[in-house]
């Protein structure tokens, strides 16, 4: 029997306690991003410190800025020129809100058939990250246990902020860079191309958030007083955002496409050639037309153009019945997703200075900064690392992985490459209807097992 034969068989023979572990770690309601929740991070951190401990690594917590970070340090005996390998997840999830959607409670796992068929297990985080991230820790776990020892020097880092505010992270690491050097960061915070075929990321869109208010009168005014001669605040904000999109979804606003570079034919190509299912995507969430930038497809709107989009917009009165006030101001939450060559910094003094320069006199704008700041990122496809992990997922699931990009951010590998200059390899096993950060979100047991076997593989390829 081969290592990696054997290796497999262990993954097999101890799944189910591979599940107990994963269900254990989901009972926390680790919400970093509510203060009244941040005791259950740091108990969530110390059980990870304990299961890396209990596994051969060496490993404690330190302290960040925000929560606490969980780093874990192995060293293979007797071998002085290996590879190094930085894995990274994150513990924090997002909040469980609303409740009332949720079937079971989201911090008691309960494993039960999905409307797919598929025995998943239900919790908050149960893909966004805790499953995901026990995929490569419980890989190693049954390596360990079987041979020893791994194949390559290993740093193990969980953080605790991921779901809010990222610049905790990025200043330890620009603090303690020395400490971390790696020849590449693996992380599992991503998804399957489909419920069958298996993905490396290689373009992930940077995110800024601002929030904007718009203050008119110095009180709520009657309306049947001040209907018409007052500025009405809701007005002024929803004309101001409607015109942050022309007519062909393009954004108007002045110097945002600085730096976007046009998408390769080549890649074009590669990408009509993957035959997205635009309107089976769309039918998923009740919709059925396409909209966005015109002249791009659905995928490359989503992996390759920047956008703005409004998350939020309140004012005045959202109490029962009617009440007829014009509201001394309004407010809206909007967030931009960037890509590769975009400056955050210069999008929000941007976007800013949109917001001023559409204000009627009396009228003035209150901006606070809601987090982000990362930019959009391209991993090169052809390092070493992306060719073992594609060899192991096609070995596995009997397709080749789709270099895929996707839409969301992951701020660290920005950080991972200006502070430790390296770069990143994403594999996840999410599924399309695992609802990360919605109710009843869910991670079926094939993904966590097939995950688990697809990281073993990945393990002996570097071996």
């Amino acid at each position: 029997m081969t290592d990696l034969t054997a290796a497999l068989a262990e993954v097999d023979r101890c799944f189910p306690d591979s599940l107990a572990r994963v269900t254990e770690l989901l009972r926390f309601p680790s919400i970093g991003t509510d203060p009244a929740h941040h005791g259950d991070c740091r108990k969530a951190a110390l059980w990870l410190a304990g299961s890396l401990s209990q596994m051969g690594l060496k490993a404690g917590l330190r302290e960040t800025s925000g929560q606490p970070l969980v780093v874990g340090r192995y060293r293979p005996p007797g071998r002085t020129r290996c590879p190094h390998v930085l894995f990274y997840g994150h513990y924090d999830v997002q909040p469980a809100d609303p409740l009332d959607l949720w079937t079971s409670a989201p911090f008691a796992p309960q494993i039960r058939k999905g409307k797919s068929g598929r025995q998943s297990i239900f919790a908050r985080g149960a893909s966004d990250d805790k499953g995901q991230l026990m995929t490569f820790l419980e890989a190693s776990r049954c390596w360990l246990k079987l041979h020893g020892s791994l194949p390559f020097q290993l740093t193990v880092m969980i953080e605790g902020d991921e779901e809010g505010d990222a610049t905790h992270l990025d200043r330890f690491l620009k603090r303690h860079a020395r400490e971390f050097a790696a020849d590449v960061a693996f992380i599992c915070d991503t998804g399957m191309w489909n419920r069958t075929t298996p993905a490396i990321n290689t373009r992930l869109r940077g995110c800024i958030g601002e929030e904007v208010t718009v203050r008119g009168p110095r009180i709520d005014l009657h309306s049947g007083y001040f209907g018409g001669p007052a500025q009405n605040p809701i007005k002024v904000l929803s004309r101001i955002l409607a015109a942050i999109h022309d007519g062909r979804g393009r954004i108007t606003i002045p110097g945002f496409y600085e730096g976007v570079r046009p998408i390769p034919p080549a890649v074009r190509r590669a990408w009509r050639g993957l035959a997205f299912p635009e309107k089976a995507f769309l039918a998923e969430v009740g919709l059925s037309v396409p909209a966005g930038e015109k002249g791009y497809s659905v995928l490359e709107q989503i992996w390759a153009r920047p956008t703005a989009e409004v998350n939020g917009i309140f004012g005045g009165y959202r109490g029962p019945g009617s009440k007829t006030v014009l509201p001394s101001e309004a407010t809206a939450k909007l967030t931009f997703r960037l890509v590769e060559g975009q400056d955050p910094k210069k999008i929000r003094r941007a976007f800013r200075n949109f917001v001023r320069a559409r204000l009627p006199v009396d009228c003035t704008a209150r901006f606070t900064d809601a987090g982000g700041d990362s930019a959009g990122f391209v991993v090169a496809e052809d390092t070493p690392w992306v060719r073992a992990a594609s060899r192991a997922l096609e070995d596995e699931f009997g397709r080749a992985p789709v270099l895929a990009g996707a839409g969301y951010s992951i701020p660290v590998v920005e950080s991972f490459k200006t502070h430790l200059g390296i770069d990143s390899l994403l594999v996840g096993f999410a599924q399309p209807d695992d609802a990360e950060h919605s109710p009843n979100e869910k991670y079926d047991l094939e993904s966590l097992r097939r995950g688990t076997r697809a990281w073993t593989r990945i393990i002996a390829e570097l071996s």
